[in-house]
């Protein structure tokens, strides 16, 4: 396996056994090229495999990103172990990087009296004593009269080549090992194609006929070409071209118009190559945060892989085309749920499956992926819905990655009213506790079925989490909730819920809690704390606290609707919308 950026690696390859050598409905760039989100688990998929994964995908649980794992019927690995070796006459463990580039050589043996499954790897041509994987399992219910084996990989975003340079397979006997040194060596690298345009142009000198013809045509040519720049290495090299994106959209027809604000307009689309429906965000070539946020939304979500974030596809740029390609999310986003009256309206256990969904989401990008991911701007409206109306975690292009122990360098606030912590205001640093802020705004957005900020609303309930506070106080909490639910929902499941957002959107920041506590109070593990019961110690007017902090504010404020997000350094503010 060999990246082409070494930092960069993309998925890895699967030794695979199924009933059909197409695999009808695998995704080319997820899942090892095995299966789609539907398929993952059904027992009649009929595939067996052995991952070399390098990429750790928090939803199968994955254990890092350089391990090997036993796959049935599901990417979830059923036994998994960091890749290693061992070399003959040490029973010592040896590091073995899957994408460092050298030839493995891997034995898969299956002992079907035994009932056992054995993985064996190593740099040389002998095979070692010790295997690296074993594990005990029945393949009978899933191997068939008639079955292929082979080998299965994906793109991912980021890619990587896979060679597979021999192997030799064997039914009822032990198949024979390979020589490492008589396999061919790695292909070098690609011949580059200057000299055959030279010699093109020169020739078309000569043809002085055609002079003309080819000149035009070379100009369309370079014209609509993607002129690849620095930044695009360090991102990884796979993209879409702009055709496919233009041919799957219709020609980006208004008819396919899912959404539109200040980054650009998002288009439903069908891939032609595999029938897959994705939805294509189309950045605004003058927009002043395009291609920063083109770049940051690539290489924040690029390599995430959780079941409740929306999964980036790919990319496209040609001249000021920007093009992100998403998963097609078909119900929309939260928001539309929650404040359009032709939408359904949410039960409350839907609106709750929504909470978990993005709470683990946040959980997964603070604290359990390799770097920190500060999302920066958790609203509802980019909350996106799949079809089993899941919340997925969507729009990464205000988010910033940084190393665990370091603290983020940016001083811009950026995000949405309402959604902005009280001490973005004063720092202008953003971290955790920030997007803590704003998920807890988010909960109570979901059970009053308000925004955060109400215009149109009464003076004592333009803030939303003041007047939450203050019916706190009163006694009176359950008049918050959204009245289209009829009071058809749990009481004690409800109150919990806003007591968690209370509690994330203290103004103090150490207080709120960390995304991992936030779930445990989710999911009923541990008590909420007391500081609740002490309301009258809260001393939020969060409406003066932010004009008194940016004094030019309060004209914008009158200016801006809730929703909008902003973009502010120093005292000044740029509205972007939303």
């Amino acid at each position: 396996m060999v990246p082409e950026y070494e930092k960069l690696g993309g998925h890895g390859l699967a030794f695979t056994i199924a009933k059909s050598k197409e695999l009808r409905g695998a995704l080319p760039s997820q899942y090892l090229g095995l299966l789609n989100a539907t398929e993952v688990g059904n027992f009649s998929n009929h595939v067996f495999a052995v991952e070399f994964d390098t990429v750790q995908n928090m939803e199968f649980g994955d254990i890092n990103d350089n391990h090997v794992g036993i796959d049935i019927n599901s990417l979830a690995s059923n036994a998994s172990v960091p890749a290693k070796y061992f070399v003959e006459g040490n029973s010592t463990e040896q590091e073995l990087r899957l994408k460092s580039g050298k030839r493995i050589q891997a034995w898969i043996e299956y002992d079907s009296t035994k009932q056992q499954l054995d993985v064996t790897l190593s740099l040389s041509s002998s095979k070692p004593r010790l295997s690296v994987l074993s594990f005990a399992v029945d393949l009978t219910p899933i191997l068939m009269d008639y079955m292929y084996v082979g080998f299965s990989a994906s793109t991912g975003l980021l890619a990587s080549s896979h060679y597979i340079f021999g192997w030799s397979f064997k039914m009822n006997g032990q198949a024979q090992s390979l020589d490492l040194s008589s396999l061919p060596s790695l292909p070098g690298p690609k011949k580059s194609q200057m000299p055959l345009i030279l010699g093109t142009t020169l020739a078309s000198a000569v043809l002085m006929v055609l002079a003309t013809a080819i000149a035009l045509y070379v100009i369309k040519k370079i014209k609509n070409m993607d002129v690849t720049e620095a930044w695009e290495l360090d991102i990884g090299p796979h993209k879409f071209s702009y055709k496919e994106l233009e041919k799957a959209t219709s020609g980006f027809r208004d008819k396919e118009l899912l959404g539109f604000g200040g980054f650009g307009r998002v288009y439903k689309g069908t891939l032609p190559n595999s029938n897959t429906q994705v939805a294509v965000k189309r950045i605004y070539s003058d927009s002043k945060q395009g291609l920063r946020e083109f770049v940051s939304e690539i290489e924040s979500i690029g390599r995430l892989r959780h079941r409740n974030l929306v999964q980036l596809l790919g990319w496209c740029r040609r001249r000021g085309d920007l093009l992100l390609v998403y998963d097609y999310m078909p119900n929309g986003s939260l928001d539309k749920f929650l404040f359009d009256e032709r939408k359904m309206i949410l039960t409350w256990q839907q609106r709750l499956k929504i909470i978990k969904g993005v709470a683990s989401a946040l959980l997964y990008l603070h604290e359990e992926w390799e770097q920190i991911v500060i999302h920066r701007d958790i609203k509802a409206g980019n909350v996106r819905l799949d079809s089993e109306l899941n919340g997925r975690l969507g729009d990464f292009g205000l988010a910033k990655l940084y190393e665990r122990g370091s603290n983020p360098s940016t001083t811009i606030v950026v995000g949405t009213l309402g959604y902005l912590a009280p001490e973005l205001t004063k720092t202008g640093k953003p971290t955790t506790r920030t997007d803590v802020f704003a998920f807890g705004a988010l909960l109570l957005e979901v059970v009053c079925g308000r925004r955060p900020i109400e215009a149109k609303a009464l003076p004592e309930e333009l803030i939303l989490v003041d007047w939450v506070w203050d019916k706190w106080k009163q006694g009176a909490i359950l008049e918050v909730v959204d009245p289209r639910l009829r009071g058809d929902y749990d009481e004690s499941e409800v109150i919990a819920v806003i007591k968690l957002g209370l509690i994330c959107s203290d103004d103090d920041p150490d207080k709120r809690p960390t995304m991992s506590q936030v779930v445990r109070y989710l999911y009923g593990e541990v008590a909420f704390p007391q500081v609740l019961v002490a309301s009258d110690e809260y001393n939020g007017d969060r409406l003066e606290d932010f004009v008194h902090s940016y004094p030019s504010s309060s004209s914008y404020f009158e200016r801006v609707s809730a929703g909008s997000s902003v973009d502010c350094e120093a005292a000044s503010f740029r509205v972007d919308g939303s």
